[in-house]
């Protein structure tokens, strides 16, 4: 149950690349305005849920439990980045 180092290099590289969109944005727009948390908190979840995917897809062999596994990882990531973000459901986390 262990990633190769290959794995672990491509989720940093993807979380990176991922992280440089509000990055750049910044600098075109005031509109977007993140801080270091925003980074931090955001690096976080994207290289936790990568990881997640990457023991899916390396540890499941079953083609569609690795499906039905990997949309919910996915449908829990999109529903706390979207809580995060704009406060979907009220939560104390979106500073509700």
């Amino acid at each position: 149950m262990t990633l190769s180092k290959r794995s672990i290099s491509f989720v940093g590289g993807i979380t990176a690349l991922l992280l440089l969109v509000p990055f750049i944005g910044m600098q075109m727009s005031n509109e977007v305005n993140w801080t270091l948390s925003d980074f931090v908190i955001g690096g976080f979840i994207l290289s936790t849920f990568g990881l997640l995917l990457a023991l899916a897809f390396q540890n499941i062999r079953k083609r569609s439990t690795r499906l039905i596994v990997i949309g919910i990882i996915l449908l829990v990531l999109l529903l706390l980045w979207g809580e995060l973000a704009v406060g979907i459901f009220g939560t104390p986390f979106a500073g509700s």
